[in-house]
């Protein structure tokens, strides 16, 4: 009788974590198989040891929050082909060893940037074919040990370059099939590929949709005459690249639980590529008669004053220093100019002071002959 009672109160704990009725388990390799099910909403009764899950070619159209909570220790969830729209910025709370997510093949329009800031494992994110706008520059935080980000089949016209520049484990990018538009707003993509490539990454291509004159062109092989719209001076560009190199000194020296939003560290100003950049000149008054004109330029980051207070110190003291040793030069150049005269003079006086006393000698000789033949 205690036996069958027994069994009886531990028959509901089993059954609370069976497999869904809607899947396939493997007890040995924790992975639960829902693909193709006809699923509308993620499944319950799931393993909390689930360490995969394949949920692609259902119908589910939302994550609500939470929606993967009794699977904390998950680290490959597949979602690709669904109908999903909306997800709840609050859905992937509690995957903390989550290191693989395709979102791919449904109708995402935008993701909140809370969406994936508990998870700091992730590695491979994909997001293509969807009809993603953008993605928010404050979500590059979570995505700083990712090594693949999937963004092929968007609707993506731009990207926000400080969201690129925290990506720097990133080893493969997909862009292909955006309609990218080649404006002053996008070489910041056009640098930020050119140094990722330098490192290695592999991208596949940016075609321009936008303007008319640059459609179906690459990003990465317009010359930089054809943006002379958007050119001021060199010096912008400049700067704005001492400020990148120097923003990136401080983020690395920053701990998780002090980050500031990526914003703060990137300064986005219009680049000049005129005298910055080499390459043909004979390219740039047909490209920039044919350019459009650009956006309304975006508003420019608060700089840190204390950089700036030290830059000009810096910049007062090489001036000093630079001023001194020139004065330097004057001085000596002045006191040896005076020497060499000094010793011209001298030089000469002596000359002359040796030729009137050779003439002495001279005529002193011619006399003594004549003074002895008269003798």
């Amino acid at each position: 009788m205690r036996v069958i009672l027994v069994c009886a109160l531990l028959s509901p704990l089993s059954l609370s974590h069976a497999c869904p009725k809607e899947c396939s388990c493997n007890s040995n390799t924790k992975v639960v198989d829902c693909r193709g099910r006809g699923l509308y909403d993620i499944p319950r009764r799931l393993h909390p040891d689930t360490q995969e899950l394949y949920l692609q070619d259902n119908r589910i159209r939302g994550l609500g929050s939470m929606a993967f909570r009794e699977i904390p220790l998950v680290r490959i969830l597949d979602l690709s082909n669904n109908s999903i729209t909306s997800i709840s910025p609050t859905a992937l709370l509690g995957l903390r060893t989550l290191q693989r997510l395709s979102l791919a093949d449904n109708s995402l329009r935008e993701l909140d940037k809370r969406l994936l800031g508990p998870i700091r494992s992730l590695s491979h994110l994909d997001l293509s074919h969807n009809s993603l706008w953008g993605l928010p520059g404050a979500m590059g935080d979570s995505l700083r040990n990712l090594s693949h980000l999937g963004l092929a089949h968007n609707r993506l016209t731009r990207l926000d370059r400080s969201l690129l520049e925290a990506l720097t484990h990133l080893d493969s990018l997909t862009l292909r099939g955006n309609p990218w538009r080649c404006d002053c707003q996008l070489i910041g993509l056009k640098l930020w590929l050119e140094t990722y490539l330098f490192k290695g990454g592999v991208v596949d291509e940016v075609l321009c949709s936008q303007p008319e004159e640059m459609r179906e062109r690459d990003l990465q092989k317009i010359p930089y005459q054809l943006f002379h719209a958007c050119m001021t001076t060199s010096y912008h560009y400049l700067f704005a690249n001492i400020h990148h190199l120097e923003s990136e000194r401080l983020m690395r020296g920053h701990t998780h639980g002090n980050h500031a939003h990526p914003s703060s560290h990137t300064l986005h100003v219009p680049m000049a590529m005129g005298e910055g950049f080499g390459g043909g000149g004979g390219g740039g008054g047909g490209g920039a008669g044919g350019m459009t004109e650009c956006e309304t330029k975006q508003r420019q980051r608060p700089v840190n004053l204390r950089h700036a207070i030290a830059t000009v110190i810096i910049t007062g003291v090489v001036c000093g220093i630079v001023c001194l040793m020139m004065l330097a030069a004057a001085v000596y150049g002045c006191a040896y100019a005076a020497i060499m005269a000094k010793y011209q003079r001298e030089l000469k006086k002596n000359e002359e002071l040796a030729a009137a006393q050779g003439a002495d000698h001279a005529t002193a000789d011619e006399k003594e002959p004549l003074e002895n033949a008269i003798a």
